[in-house]
């Protein structure tokens, strides 16, 4: 099995209070922990969360939007393929300080996007 990925992001600049508010939701952190060891199809996500696969795919959708999760095409042995997601940050900061909150995110070692 490999895998290859694509952000599928083009907006450079990602609103920190936005990335905090998806962090605050269960199945979303459920979601990226599950995937912060490899790529995981949305079926294999509503597996690992108790939440239905529409809510799967809306915090999917709001894990890419903030930058925390990569779309990508898994390829099985036998030829086959599906889009997959993986975890795109190994390590989130949150400053707090007079001028605001700052998120501040390291990549994911293996991820190979520049």
């Amino acid at each position: 099995m490999s895998s290859q990925v694509s952000n599928t992001r083009t907006d450079p600049a990602v609103n920190p209070a936005a990335q905090l508010d998806v962090l605050g939701d269960e199945c979303a952190r459920t979601i990226l922990v599950a995937t912060s060891n490899g790529p995981r199809t949305a079926k294999e996500l509503t597996e690992r969360t108790d939440c239905s696969s529409a809510t799967v795919y809306r915090r999917i959708n709001n894990l890419l939007e903030s930058e925390l999760l990569a779309e990508c095409i898994r390829f099985e042995e036998d030829g086959s393929h599906t889009t997959a997601y993986e975890a795109t940050v190994e390590n989130l900061q949150v400053d707090i300080d007079a001028d605001g909150i700052d998120v501040v995110l390291t990549q994911n070692q293996s991820d190979d996007r520049a």
